[in-house]
């Protein structure tokens, strides 16, 4: 009965919570994929210190911990390496409608660009709205390395953002003028057409 009911208990957190672990999961590898893997590995963890965990105070903390460790821990091993010099740099999946589908791919390029640590700060900081010091125990580092690691992944994803935009900046610029696109204009005119 008990373990009925710690299961239960389990399956319950893990239903509410998915979809938040697999969004945060996302924003530190940049491939859903790897963020549902990611996910699946840190869930399993937890449901096997389950019987322990369900007393903590805040278990969405621990959860997001035992996910970046998970993260972390996957870009320190040889497969995690390996992934790294693989990937190609595709565009991911597209962003929730309402929101600037370009300014959204190019934030998630410029933040799978970030080293691990750097990009786990910055998710945990920005996404998950943790203090310095939340951060630093989810991490396991001090407080100036937080800060630092926050600062460092800041100054990349500026730099990174401004020099998409200056780019995309020269490509409208390379674009015709209105009056090179007149000539365009068929020889015969076109029925309907204004004059």
């Amino acid at each position: 009965m008990a373990k009925q009911t710690r299961d239960a208990e389990f399956t319950e957190f893990v239903a509410a919570r998915a979809p938040w672990l697999r969004k945060v999961a996302y924003l530190l590898c940049g491939d859903w994929h790897r963020a549902d893997d990611l996910v699946q590995e840190s869930v399993t963890k937890l449901y096997v210190r389950w019987s322990r965990l369900s007393r903590l105070e805040n278990l969405d903390g621990y959860a997001r911990t035992v996910l970046v460790n998970t993260f972390l821990a996957e870009q320190r091993s040889p497969w995690g390496r390996w992934a790294a010099r693989r990937r190609t740099g595709e565009v991911p999946e597209p962003a929730a409608a309402g929101t600037d589908l370009d300014l959204s791919v190019d934030l998630r390029r410029a933040l799978t660009a970030l080293p691990p640590r750097q990009r786990a700060t910055v998710v945990l900081r920005h996404y998950c709205d943790l203090t310095v010091e939340q951060t630093a125990a989810a991490l396991g580092c001090s407080t100036g390395n937080v800060k630092s690691q926050t600062s460092r992944g800041l100054d990349a994803l500026r730099r990174s953002l401004d020099h998409q935009d200056h780019q995309d900046r020269q490509d409208r610029t390379d674009l015709p003028h209105l009056r090179d696109l007149r000539d365009l204009r068929p020889a015969v005119p076109v029925e309907g057409a204004a004059s």
